[in-house]
C-alpha cells in the first residue's frame, strides 16, 4: 500500500499491496500534510485501486481491482465496488449498495442505500457535452432501486425508490418508484409481479 495525507484505516481491514490511498487532489499536489481516506472496519480494498484525499468510507467495505474514487466522495456502510468501477468524486453513496464491475459514476451524482447497479452501467452528468463546468448534474438514484447491465441514465434524472431500471435501457426522464423503466428510451411500465415489493 502506497499512502498520502492523514489516512485512517479500520481495525480488521485488509488493504492490499499496490493500493493507493489519499491521493492528492490538484489542491493539495505541493501539500505534506492534507486529508487522506477515512476507512472504517473489515474493509477488504483489492490491488490495483486508487481513493483520492477527502474520502470518507464507512465500515465493510469492499472493492475489486482497479477501482478509482476521486475526492470528496461519501461512502456509507456495507458497499461493494466492482473491478474497473470509477466514481468521480463529489459523489454521495449510502450504505448496502453494491456497485458491480465497470461501472461509471460522474461528478454530483446521489446514490442512496440498497441500491444495485449492474455491471458496465454509465450514469452521466452533463447535457449537452462537452459543455461540463457549472451546468452538470448527476442523476439520483433513490433507496432500494436496480439498475441492470449496460444502463445509460441522462443527466439529472431522478430513479426512483424500488424501481427496476431493465438491463440496456437509456433513461431520459425520471422513473417514478416502484415501476419499472425498460427499452431506449426506457418506458416506464408496472413491477413485474414477482419483482414488487
Amino acid at each position: 500500500m502506497f499512502s498520502f495525507g492523514n489516512n485512517t484505516i479500520g481495525e480488521g481491514s485488509f488493504i492490499f499491496d499496490d493500493v493507493l490511498l489519499g491521493f492528492p487532489s490538484r489542491k493539495n499536489l505541493k501539500c505534506e500534510d492534507f486529508k487522506g481516506t477515512d476507512i472504517g472496519k473489515n474493509a477488504v480494498v483489492r490491488s490495483g485501486t486508487i481513493i483520492y484525499c477527502d474520502v470518507t468510507i464507512g465500515d465493510n467495505f469492499n472493492t475489486g481491482h482497479n477501482v478509482l474514487i476521486r475526492e470528496n466522495t461519501s461512502i456509507g456502510n456495507g458497499v461493494s465496488i466492482g473491478t474497473y468501477s470509477i466514481i468521480e468524486g463529489n459523489t454521495t453513496i449510502g450504505h448496502n449498495v453494491n456497485l458491480q464491475s465497470m461501472v461509471y459514476v460522474p461528478t454530483g451524482v446521489v446514490i442512496e442505500d440498497d441500491v444495485f447497479i449492474g455491471p458496465n452501467a454509465v450514469l452521466t452528468n452533463d447535457k449537452y457535452p462537452p459543455n461540463g463546468g457549472d451546468n452538470l448534474k448527476g442523476p439520483v438514484i433513490k433507496k432500494g432501486a436496480s439498475i441492470g447491465a449496460n444502463t445509460t441514465i441522462l443527466p439529472g434524472v431522478i430513479i426512483g425508490e424500488g424501481s427496476l431500471v431493465a438491463a440496456g435501457s437509456v433513461v431520459t426522464k425520471d422513473v417514478p418508484a416502484f415501476t419499472l423503466a425498460v427499452g431506449s428510451p426506457a418506458r416506464i411500465r408496472d413491477l413485474p409481479e414477482g419483482a414488487k415489493i
